[in-house]
């Protein structure tokens, strides 16, 4: 069984106030000191340890595809949505995880918030079968159209316009925080699930394109991805 997942998170303002020594500031003061000492880089998005889970969504697929069972939590107390995950990723014992820069951003930030919350992660994300960079059995599309980084790395929303699926519709990453803000938590797992879905169905296009999905069962799944994707999208 593979997991397609993705994360949904926003700064640790607790955390960042205390790093870099500023329990007073104002929210505006926090940010620019962030981005400068912290973020480093022109969107001023912070590093996988300065970030808070807030929603999280799973798909379970077969190993030819088929999706199985959707799983999904968001909320205010992360460390409950963290063991929740645990819970779900202890229905199978050898499961692979399908993800879009999992390995650089999802698997870092959960590992750093299980740290925080005192809380274990399933031994399986240890194994040598997730750890190892050229595991199949931890597939990360970035690795997998830029040849593990000899090329450079896709967005999946360009991933999505290059095969004419549209992805990103009910949001972007830079619209958590508000919908955060404004108690918006439906709106984030579902944003997180279009992700999920848009992961899913780029996967399944490389899977038919080297040739390791058949005709008839690419279509197949296929069309009934998409047709999740819309409900996702216009409900």
């Amino acid at each position: 069984m593979m997991f397609v997942f993705d994360l949904e998170t926003i700064p640790d303002t607790d955390l960042i106030r205390s790093v870099l020594d500023l329990p007073e500031a104002d929210e505006a003061t926090l940010a620019e000191a962030a981005n400068e000492q912290l973020a480093k880089n022109r969107n001023g998005f912070m590093p996988p340890l300065f970030q808070r889970v807030v929603a999280w969504v799973g798909l379970w697929v077969e190993d030819n595809g088929e999706p199985r069972q959707k799983m999904a939590w968001s909320g205010t107390d992360e460390a409950e949505g963290l063991r929740q995950l645990a819970t779900a990723l202890l229905m199978y014992k050898d499961f692979g995880l399908i993800h879009h820069n999992g390995k650089g951003f999802d698997l870092p930030v959960l590992t750093y918030r299980f740290m925080k919350h005192g809380l274990q992660l399933p031994r399986r994300l240890n194994h040598t079968d997730i750890k190892y960079r050229y595991s199949k059995a931890n597939v990360d599309l970035v690795d997998e159209f830029s040849n593990y980084g000899a090329s450079a790395w896709p967005k999946l929303k360009h991933l999505g316009q290059l095969i004419g699926i549209p992805v990103k519709q009910t949001g972007e990453g830079d619209d958590v925080v508000r919908m955060f803000t404004e108690g918006q938590l439906d709106q984030i797992e579902r944003y997180c699930f279009e992700d999920v879905m848009g992961t899913y169905l780029i996967w399944l296009h490389l899977r038919y394109t080297v040739g390791e999905l058949d005709a008839e069962s690419f279509e197949s799944l296929k069309a009934r991805a998409l047709a999740k994707l819309v409900e996702i999208q216009t409900t």
